[in-house]
């Protein structure tokens, strides 16, 4: 057997530094969510008298009770999942579609698109434009604003395109031969061999969906069309949040306090996206390795 080879003082420092840097960097990442989770599980009242950091003191699920209590935060995780679903539907299969039309060397004006997409990377509208759009368009209070105005990224389509440059040609003449026509080959033919680029863009559009609650603060004033995050969003900015308790019936108990239902509502708007990650992993990062290697 080889022995192993020694390490120098040097590359044990190194790696140790390395080590203490990741501890650092996880504990940093890591523990904020736990404070919210821990604090959420906490009685409310209790709460208010600080000093839980690591195990909730008085576990209680009155909280989460109050939450799930609420119909406007109900009705907003549901506008939430319906965008989310629905956005990340449209998106990725327009961008799929441009993608692989941009991708095809016969496309007549196919330089000139992509230099006007590639403009749209580096310059934008801005937001006094944007919003005057969104209005002309009658989408304000509307809930396609979530969908229509980001149903297209360039980003995004660069990923697509590298990935369907490596799909050999011999699939789509073997199907042009047995009678396909474009739309059938994409479909039936690109889409299901492009997985993981799909898997990738639908992470990264899910992530942004979920998440994003500028949207609503900004063209929906409709309570019923605001998403989960616009709603916590205004829940945290508002200084009488003590309405978000009063909104629950008088609350489950005078345990929950403002604070406690803030820390639930993080929570409930988090874990779902938390959890879909992994099961999402595999394909985002071979997605991002599109392009990097040849196959």
């Amino acid at each position: 057997m080889l022995s192993r080879a020694r390490k120098t003082p040097g590359e044990t420092i190194f790696d140790a530094l390395n080590v203490f840097a990741m501890i650092v960097v996880c504990f940093v990442t890591i523990y904020p969510i736990w404070y919210v989770l821990v604090n959420s599980l906490n009685d409310g009242q209790d709460g208010m008298r600080g000093g839980i950091y690591w195990l909730p003191r008085m576990f209680s699920i009155e909280n989460y009770q109050a939450v799930f209590a609420n119909e406007g935060i109900m009705t907003a995780m549901g506008i939430t999942v319906a965008k989310t679903l629905i956005g990340v539907v449209i998106h990725v299969f327009f961008t799929a579609m441009v993608a692989y039309a941009l991708s095809r060397r016969e496309l007549i004006g196919r330089k000139f698109y992509m230099l006007m997409g590639t403009v749209t990377l580096f310059f934008g509208g801005g937001l006094i434009p944007t919003y005057m759009l969104i209005k002309d368009l009658n989408m304000l209070d509307h809930f396609l604003v979530y969908i229509i105005p980001v149903m297209f990224s360039f980003f995004d389509l660069i990923i697509f395109l590298a990935f369907f440059r490596e799909i050999p040609e011999g699939l789509e003449e073997a199907a042009k031969i047995d009678g396909a026509n474009d739309f059938t080959i994409f479909v039936k033919i690109i889409i299901p061999v492009s997985m993981p680029a799909v898997a990738t863009i639908a992470l990264f559009h899910g992530v942004y969906q979920w998440n994003d609650y500028f949207t609503g603060v900004l063209y929906v004033n409709n309570m019923d069309l605001q998403p989960i995050q616009t709603f916590l969003f205004r829940v945290v900015a508002q200084s009488s949040s003590n309405q978000i308790v009063a909104q629950t019936g008088g609350a489950i108990n005078r345990s929950v306090t403002s604070q406690s239902i803030k820390m639930a509502t993080m929570v409930v708007t988090t874990l779902p996206i938390v959890l879909a990650y992994p099961f999402l992993q595999k394909y985002f990062v071979k997605g991002l390795m599109i392009g990097s290697l040849k196959g």
